[in-house]
C-alpha cells in the first residue's frame, strides 16, 4: 500500500518504514502532542494528512529510547483498535 515495510500486531499496523522516514500510527488523543515534536510531521502520502498517521524523520530516531517511544505509540494504536 505504501511502498515500504510495515510491522503489524494481530493484523493492525503499528509502525513502518518508507524511504528514510518512520511511519507511526498514533491514537487520535495523542496526535497533537506527537506533532509538537520538531522531527514529526503529518503523514501526507496522498498529498493530504492521513488520519492517525505521522512521519518521524531520522533525527527523531537517534537513540534507542527515541525509537522505543515511537514503537510504543504504534503498539498502543494497534491494541486500541483490537479492543473496539
Amino acid at each position: 500500500m505504501f511502498g515500504g515495510l510495515a510491522f503489524l500486531l494481530k493484523g493492525k499496523m503499528t509502525i513502518g518504514v518508507m524511504k528514510e522516514k518512520l511511519m507511526v500510527r498514533v491514537v487520535s488523543e495523542k496526535m497533537e502532542q506527537a506533532l509538537e515534536n520538531q522531527h514529526v510531521q503529518p503523514m501526507d502520502f496522498t498529498n493530504k494528512p492521513m488520519k492517525e498517521f505521522i512521519y518521524v524523520t531520522p533525527e527523531g530516531l537517534e537513540t534507542e529510547e527515541m525509537l522505543q517511544h515511537w514503537i510504543e505509540l504504534g503498539i498502543e494504536h494497534a491494541r486500541r483498535k483490537l479492543t473496539l
